[in-house]
């Protein structure tokens, strides 16, 4: 394991680190994982899913149709991580069935997760000093595994697994990361940067050798690419999103998702 753990620590990218983590997860017997990440999480959820990080080795069938439809608002284990620290057994989703504790839009997201297989896992939500700041991950077992046979897996190796996953998650964490609104251009990044220095856009025209209004323009498209109203606004996102202030190269996009 700490072979492992130490080929996470030196991995200077997130598509690196989730090729080996689902590999990892593999031998465990969770073949498929859904992780996401927020730096915008509410006490209603993880936000808006366009500000979210999400990689995943699932199918892509049904990750249109877990994320693309809205039902991944609705899925009982994301509730349950954005509310809650540690981990949980999907047995806990048959308890809250047995009980009528799941409204019908749960009750949807059960169903579809049955017709794609998705029967048997455990969910990790991570901590973090952050309010605002939430990830989790979906471990689902392989078709061939019930629930009560990664319960056995879990009572076996969860301390294993919970080290590994929270190892992974601080990585990725610590890393600039794309969204699916994209991430900022070289220049872009160079115009808020200077912004967040306290210059001002006649200040970072002559800077930048540029007119006051390509510097106008580059701040305009900058706040469009965020979805925010303000450059203040933009600074913080860009800054909470590790898109502005990059040691390395700017972030790529998963592969996965």
């Amino acid at each position: 394991m700490l072979e492992h753990l130490e080929q996470i620590l030196n991995c200077e990218d997130i598509d690196s680190i989730w090729a080996l983590h689902c590999e990892r997860m593999a031998q465990y017997g969770f073949d498929r994982l859904l992780y996401a990440l927020t730096r915008f999480h509410t006490s209603n959820g993880f936000g808006n899913l366009d500000d979210t990080l999400i990689l995943s080795n699932h199918d892509p069938a049904y990750l249109t149709a877990f994320l693309d439809t809205g039902a991944f608002n609705d899925g009982p284990m994301v509730k349950w991580a954005a509310q809650n620290v540690g981990y949980c057994s999907w047995r806990w989703i048959a308890e809250q069935m047995e009980t009528g504790k799941l409204n019908a839009a749960e009750m949807k997201v059960v169903e579809l997760n049955l017709r794609h297989g998705v029967r048997a896992g455990v969910s990790i939500s991570f901590p973090d000093v952050n309010v605002r700041t939430k990830g989790g991950i979906g471990l689902c077992a392989r078709e061939d595994l019930r629930q009560h046979e990664v319960d056995a897996i879990w009572n076996e190796y969860g301390r294993e697994l919970m080290v590994i996953n929270n190892v992974t998650h601080l990585r990725i964490s610590s890393l600039p990361y794309k969204t699916k609104r994209g991430s900022l251009t070289p220049r872009q990044r160079e115009v808020l940067e200077w912004v967040a220095d306290g210059k001002t856009a006649a200040d970072i025209a002559t800077i930048m050798g540029l007119t006051v209004a390509t510097v106008e323009k580059h701040l305009r498209l900058t706040r469009d690419a965020l979805d925010v109203e303000t450059t203040a606004q933009a600074v913080l996102k860009a800054s909470v999103q590790k898109q502005i202030f990059l040691a390395g190269p700017p972030p790529q996009r998963s592969k996965n998702y």
